[in-house]
């Protein structure tokens, strides 16, 4: 793939994070732009996912630390295909599936639950070794 492919993708992803932002008043844009270039990456590349089928057993796990930049997640979720982009509208507002930090089951594609900054590499650590056990 051509880096055009990912320019094109992290563009749109930035555009939906500026807009969520802006239609929910809520802050944290500087977290969430910051990881989307990693995001899509991450989602467009090397992770081995299945937005059809986004609960595999040997799929890869992608676990948001800082819940707080969860908007660019979301964003990345969407372009992807794990849920229509029209869900991001809803975004931090009642009645929305979108909450403002990572919430396990609100859409397709989220692993755990998160915000407190840090937790990540032990809910990822445990998530490995319940898997080894397996």
């Amino acid at each position: 793939m051509k880096n055009n492919f990912y320019k094109e993708h992290s563009i749109a992803i930035r555009k939906d994070v500026l807009t969520m932002a802006f239609k929910s008043q809520v802050s944290h844009i500087g977290s969430a732009l910051s990881c989307v270039d990693i995001l899509t990456v991450l989602y467009f590349k090397i992770l081995k996912i299945n937005p059809k089928n986004p609960g595999a057993e040997n799929r890869d796990r992608f676990i948001l630390s800082k819940g707080h930049a969860v908007s660019a997640l979301y964003a990345t979720l969407a372009e992807r295909g794990f849920f229509a982009k029209k869900i991001l509208n809803k975004y931090c507002k009642n009645g929305g599936r979108l909450p403002g930090h990572a919430t396990r089951s609100c859409v397709p594609g989220i692993e755990v639950s998160t915000g407190s900054l840090g937790h990540g590499l032990a809910i990822g650590a445990g998530i490995a070794l319940a898997g080894k056990v397996r």
